[in-house]
Protein backbone atom coordinates (compact mmCIF):
# COMPACT_ATOMS: atom_id res chain seq x y z
CA UNK A 1 0.00 0.00 0.00
CA UNK A 2 1.53 3.37 -0.97
CA UNK A 3 1.76 6.35 1.40
CA UNK A 4 -1.11 8.24 -0.27
CA UNK A 5 -3.44 5.26 0.06
CA UNK A 6 -2.35 4.67 3.68
CA UNK A 7 -2.98 8.33 4.56
CA UNK A 8 -6.43 8.20 2.93
CA UNK A 9 -7.33 4.97 4.76
CA UNK A 10 -6.19 6.42 8.08
CA UNK A 11 -8.17 9.62 7.47
CA UNK A 12 -11.31 7.64 6.58
CA UNK A 13 -10.97 5.53 9.72
CA UNK A 14 -10.42 8.61 11.93
CA UNK A 15 -13.37 10.45 10.36
CA UNK A 16 -15.67 7.51 11.16
CA UNK A 17 -14.89 7.62 14.90
CA UNK A 18 -17.21 9.28 17.40
CA UNK A 19 -15.15 12.07 19.00
CA UNK A 20 -15.96 13.47 22.44
CA UNK A 21 -14.45 16.50 24.14
CA UNK A 22 -12.39 15.41 27.13
CA UNK A 23 -10.63 18.57 28.33
CA UNK A 24 -8.81 21.66 27.10
CA UNK A 25 -5.27 21.91 25.79
CA UNK A 26 -4.41 24.13 28.78
CA UNK A 27 -5.16 21.14 31.06
CA UNK A 28 -2.26 19.20 29.53
CA UNK A 29 1.31 19.31 30.84
CA UNK A 30 4.05 19.11 28.21
CA UNK A 31 6.18 15.95 28.38
CA UNK A 32 4.15 14.59 31.25
CA UNK A 33 0.89 12.88 32.08
CA UNK A 34 -2.46 14.08 33.39
CA UNK A 35 -5.53 12.04 34.21
CA UNK A 36 -9.10 12.62 33.01
CA UNK A 37 -12.40 10.83 33.54
CA UNK A 38 -13.88 9.13 30.45
CA UNK A 39 -16.73 6.59 30.27
CA UNK A 40 -16.50 5.77 33.99
CA UNK A 41 -12.73 5.21 33.97
CA UNK A 42 -9.53 7.08 34.47
CA UNK A 43 -7.58 7.82 31.30
CA UNK A 44 -3.93 8.94 31.35
CA UNK A 45 -3.14 11.59 28.74
CA UNK A 46 0.43 12.19 27.62
CA UNK A 47 1.31 15.35 25.71
CA UNK A 48 4.57 15.36 23.76
CA UNK A 49 4.73 18.61 21.75
CA UNK A 50 7.13 18.50 18.85
CA UNK A 51 6.69 14.75 18.28
CA UNK A 52 5.06 13.38 15.12
CA UNK A 53 2.21 12.18 17.32
CA UNK A 54 1.88 14.64 20.18
CA UNK A 55 -0.97 13.14 22.21
CA UNK A 56 -1.65 9.68 23.64
CA UNK A 57 -4.49 8.31 25.77
CA UNK A 58 -4.30 5.06 27.74
CA UNK A 59 -5.81 3.34 30.74
CA UNK A 60 -4.55 4.82 34.00
CA UNK A 61 -4.82 1.50 35.87
CA UNK A 62 -1.57 -0.44 36.28
CA UNK A 63 -2.44 -4.08 35.49
CA UNK A 64 0.18 -5.47 37.88
CA UNK A 65 -0.76 -3.50 41.01
CA UNK A 66 -4.33 -2.49 40.19
CA UNK A 67 -3.53 1.09 41.24
CA UNK A 68 -4.48 4.10 39.11
CA UNK A 69 -0.96 5.46 38.65
CA UNK A 70 0.06 5.27 34.97
CA UNK A 71 -0.48 9.02 34.49
CA UNK A 72 2.23 9.59 37.11
CA UNK A 73 4.77 7.38 35.35
CA UNK A 74 8.01 8.43 33.69
CA UNK A 75 8.04 9.03 29.94
CA UNK A 76 10.99 7.77 27.98
CA UNK A 77 12.24 6.01 24.90
CA UNK A 78 13.49 2.42 24.73
CA UNK A 79 14.91 1.66 21.31
CA UNK A 80 12.41 3.12 18.85
CA UNK A 81 9.50 2.95 21.30
CA UNK A 82 8.04 5.86 23.26
CA UNK A 83 7.10 4.35 26.62
CA UNK A 84 5.64 5.13 30.00
CA UNK A 85 7.21 3.41 33.01
CA UNK A 86 4.75 2.48 35.74
CA UNK A 87 5.74 4.27 38.93
CA UNK A 88 5.21 1.15 41.08
CA UNK A 89 6.85 -1.83 39.35
CA UNK A 90 8.65 0.10 36.60
CA UNK A 91 7.33 -2.03 33.74
CA UNK A 92 7.30 -0.15 30.41
CA UNK A 93 4.21 0.29 28.23
CA UNK A 94 4.37 1.46 24.61
CA UNK A 95 2.40 4.67 24.19
CA UNK A 96 1.13 3.78 20.71
CA UNK A 97 -0.50 0.43 21.55
CA UNK A 98 -0.33 -0.07 25.36
CA UNK A 99 1.71 -3.28 25.15
CA UNK A 100 4.16 -4.03 27.94
CA UNK A 101 7.81 -4.63 27.02
CA UNK A 102 8.65 -6.82 30.01
CA UNK A 103 5.37 -8.74 30.46
CA UNK A 104 3.57 -9.44 27.14
CA UNK A 105 0.46 -10.60 29.03
CA UNK A 106 0.03 -7.05 30.43
CA UNK A 107 -1.55 -4.45 28.18
CA UNK A 108 -3.17 -1.08 28.70
CA UNK A 109 -6.19 -0.05 26.67
CA UNK A 110 -5.47 2.90 24.38
CA UNK A 111 -7.85 5.32 22.69
CA UNK A 112 -7.54 7.55 19.65
CA UNK A 113 -7.04 11.10 20.90
CA UNK A 114 -6.47 14.40 19.12
CA UNK A 115 -6.23 18.14 19.54
CA UNK A 116 -9.05 19.99 17.83
CA UNK A 117 -8.16 23.66 18.23
CA UNK A 118 -7.93 24.18 21.97
CA UNK A 119 -9.92 21.03 22.81
CA UNK A 120 -8.65 17.55 23.56
CA UNK A 121 -10.95 14.98 21.98
CA UNK A 122 -11.06 11.23 22.53
CA UNK A 123 -12.81 8.64 20.39
CA UNK A 124 -15.16 6.09 21.87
Amino acid sequence: MNQTHEAYAQHAQTAALHWQTLCERQDLVANSGVVAWFNDRQVALFYLPGQEQALYAMDNRDPKSGANVIGRGLLGKLGDDLVIASPLYKQHFRLHDGSCLEYPEQKLEVWPVRLNGEWVEIAA
